[in-house]
């Protein structure tokens, strides 16, 4: 069952500020970049956690071993060509994201992760249509590598190619995180509701922090890149909308995950409670907590988030 805690009614345009933002309390930064020295061996350990006695357990622990695979790549890759300086402050003064996904193209820092990605996938124990999936990507063309990376760049991955995608979604993570690691988070400001300011792609979901210097914040993170940004609370991280917001969670559940509806364009995202469980990530809970997104097919609203590693759903 999910349990129902609105929904939060409020006046039309009107926006809650978070409590970080109050009166005596400085105001938390718009952007945290990423950490690609550690973001995927956490990521791995975090999987490796979820999966033990859990429904999806040997696909969870799959993504662990990508994971890991992930953390490799990112050491033993070279350094990724930075971002054009004129681009990225011209970038800013459209209040565009710096790094531009519709006009990515590989380079050797790219390929060297992909490679050593794929190297690694192969000694990973997986069911039998994974592996075949690894074989087609193996064998594939450059153009039909090319097609797979636009495909995840545009966040519309064909369902009959899901599993040959994942594959390539894991090596963009890396690319894009270590590409976003180089920027500066200061330079970066808002783009738009949903959109990432570092590289334009949309959340997996948003989390409400418990650090010290932003007590009670939320961040959306980054499906692609990795970068947590600031984004008011209960406000739909789709439609920016204000008015109608619900949060809904399983029956029995700490509390630590809820899905954000929204009457005004009938979405829903997760939001994660650092204060509840400080071990939360974004890519690797919004996974183990299916659950969640299969009892909202039940009701009027879709999911407007994206995972590449949880996908038809």
């Amino acid at each position: 069952m999910v349990r129902s805690s609105g929904p939060l009614s409020s006046p039309p345009g009107s926006v809650f500020p978070d409590p970080s933002v109050l009166e005596g309390v400085t105001a938390p930064a718009f952007a945290h970049l990423p950490d690609p020295a550690n973001l995927f061996a956490r990521r791995a350990e975090r999987f490796a956690r979820l999966a033990q006695g859990h429904p999806l357990g040997p696909y969870l622990s799959f993504l662990a071993h990508i994971a890991r695979a992930q953390h490799v790549a990112a050491e033993r890759a070279p350094a990724p060509e930075p971002a054009d300086a004129e681009a990225v402050e011209r970038a800013r003064a459209h209040e565009m994201p710096p790094l531009d996904r519709s006009h990515f193209t590989s380079d050797a820092a790219f390929e060297a992760i992909f490679d050593r990605l794929l190297s690694q996938a192969r000694a990973i124990e997986k069911p039998e249509p994974a592996e075949a999936a690894l074989a087609h990507v193996l064998a594939a063309s450059d153009a039909e590598r090319g097609e797979m990376i636009r495909n995840v760049l545009a966040d519309s991955i064909p369902v009959e190619a899901l599993a040959e995608h994942l594959y390539m979604a894991a090596a963009l993570q890396v690319h894009f995180a270590r590409r976003a690691a180089q920027l500066d988070a200061k330079a970066l400001v808002p783009v738009g509701d949903g959109i990432c300011p570092a590289c334009g792609g949309p959340p997996v979901a948003s989390v409400v922090v418990d650090w010290p210097s932003a007590a009670g914040a939320r961040y959306c993170a980054c499906a692609l890149c990795g970068t947590w940004w600031n984004f008011v609370r209960v406000r739909c991280t789709a439609c920016g909308s204000t008015g109608g917001i619900a949060y809904q969670e399983m029956e029995g559940g700490n509390g630590a995950i809820k899905a954000e509806t929204c009457d005004a364009c009938h979405s829903y995202a997760k939001v994660l409670y650092l204060s509840k469980d400080p071990d939360l990530d974004p890519v690797a809970d919004d996974v183990a907590s299916l659950g969640l997104d299969l009892k909202q097919k039940e009701g009027p609203y879709r999911r407007s988030t994206f995972n590449p590693f949880l996908l038809g759903y």
